[in-house]
């Protein structure tokens, strides 16, 4: 393994790459206001490219779709799964099989979403398809925490920490962990 580490907005973060070209990060401690059971302990983040987080999703069953019909990260039309956290795509996987619903991921990994430390950019969140199988599953399940700040979206929180916002054109997913 190669280390590497980087100085990104005074934040030290360290990369190890693998083999299989996934790579591992060591994450920055969580802000206080983020207080879930996987962010009040950040360990490090594992990364996968987009045909290892493809390959994976869609083994579990779970599809996506874009707009551009494409997967560049830079490309706000596309679904991009490049640089998405392991736990992420892990936590999607849980989620299909929890709910046995059709899961279809609108956004992943590309610009065009908000910023900060626990953001789609950063490998944290995927937006999903707002089917009403996955609705009923989680307003159904998972407890309700009132509006988001900013945008109003009604959110629901797991017991792993994970928390699903209802945007109005899709759930918007903040995986802090796998949710395993």
């Amino acid at each position: 393994m190669t280390k590497l580490a980087a100085a990104l907005g005074g934040t030290v973060l360290a990369t190890a790459i693998t083999a299989t070209g996934s790579s591992a990060w060591a994450a920055p401690d969580a802000p206080a206001a983020a207080a879930s059971p996987a962010a009040a302990s950040p360990a490090a983040v594992t990364k996968l490219g987009q045909m290892d987080a493809a390959n994976r999703l869609r083994g579990a069953g779970i599809t996506w779709s874009s707009s551009g019909s494409c997967t560049d990260r830079n490309n706000a039309h596309c679904t991009s799964f490049e640089q998405i956290n392991l736990a992420t795509v892990q936590g999607a996987i849980t989620l299909k099989n929890a709910s046995r619903c059709a899961l279809n991921i609108t956004g992943g990994t590309e610009t065009g979403h908000a910023s900060g430390t626990y953001s789609h950019w950063n490998g944290y969140k995927l937006d999903f398809n707002p089917n009403a199988c996955l609705s009923d599953y989680i307003t159904g399940t998972f407890t309700y925490i009132g509006r988001r700040a900013g945008d109003g979206a009604l959110q629901y929180q797991a017991g792993s920490g994970n928390i699903y916002a209802r945007e109005s054109t899709h759930w918007d997913v903040l995986f802090y962990s796998c949710g395993c």
